[in-house]
């Protein structure tokens, strides 16, 4: 019971897009298509799960042993540039127009916010190995429903005239303020 309601407090009560706001650059970004923010939503996720797993492993087999947790930072950054890269490659041979469609933010996955603070936060938690796969893949589906609702919102923005000085992403930002607050109110729902 205790890992369904990870799940459902990492993806909606504590949503790592809305809540702590991690993930910004690409979530912006990408979320202009619905067809691309899913896919990047499911990257994402993709990532966020395995990089967990792998920075969990690695930090109570190597690190702890070895007393060197400070390294965490390090190794943890390592571990997801090297599980982005091997993303970049199989979608580059598997599935082009997707990879395509993602250009520069792809990459960019490496340096997503979100994706190391589910790695801290499983530590800073003291989550067991699958509270973490539990934490990491609730948080991954979390990014992936606010990253898609923000593209479905966006797409009725073509169709709106921004107020004069706020512009397009003046009118993003607000929205997903506007999102963060609808997210907030699953709170009482899950502690």
């Amino acid at each position: 019971m205790k890992i369904i309601i990870i799940i459902l407090a990492s993806a909606l009560t504590n949503n790592i897009a809305l809540t702590f706001f991690l993930g910004m650059c690409p979530f912006i970004a990408i979320s202009k298509n619905i067809r691309a923010a899913s896919g990047m939503g499911l990257a994402v996720t993709y990532v966020m799960v395995l990089t967990a797993l792998i920075n969990y492993i690695l930090y109570y087999t190597v690190l702890i042993p070895l007393q060197v947790e400070y390294l965490s930072f390090i190794v943890f950054i390592v571990s997801i540039a090297a599980l982005v890269q091997m993303l970049e490659i199989l979608l580059e041979r598997f599935i082009p127009p997707l990879y395509a469609t993602f250009g520069i933010f792809l990459p960019l996955i490496t340096v997503n916010c979100a994706i190391l603070g589910v790695s801290l936060f499983m530590i800073l938690r003291e989550y067991t190995f699958f509270e973490a796969l539990a934490f990491s893949f609730g948080s991954g589906i979390g990014w992936l429903i606010a990253i898609t609702a923000m593209a479905g919102l966006r797409k009725y923005l073509a169709f709106s005239k921004p107020v004069k000085n706020l512009g397009e992403a003046g009118i993003t930002v607000i929205l997903l303020g506007l999102m963060a607050l609808a997210f907030l109110g699953f709170s009482g729902m899950l502690s």
